[in-house]
């Protein structure tokens, strides 16, 4: 059985029209969510504490593909 999971984390932008990051240590991470009504109801409330900053975003991300048990042997491969 497949798992949902969103994950919801943002932080400044260096760029406002670019998706790159000012400093990586500093993203927050808002948390995981098994659906994506909860992700994005999550997602929508950092959006709008920080809707005068131009360079903050937050972004709604599936990581379900990340549990595929077939995925995660090969990356265990390759590392091996």
């Amino acid at each position: 059985m497949e798992q949902k999971l969103h994950l919801v984390f943002g932080g400044e932008l260096v760029d406002p029209t670019k998706n790159v990051f000012k400093d990586i240590e500093a993203l927050h991470v808002v948390g995981i969510f098994s659906e994506y009504e909860k992700a994005f109801d999550a997602w929508k409330a950092e959006a709008q504490k920080t809707v005068d900053n131009a360079h903050m975003r937050y972004f709604i991300t599936d990581l379900g593909g990340l549990l595929d048990e077939g995925a995660a042997g090969r990356a265990a491969q390759d590392l091996g």
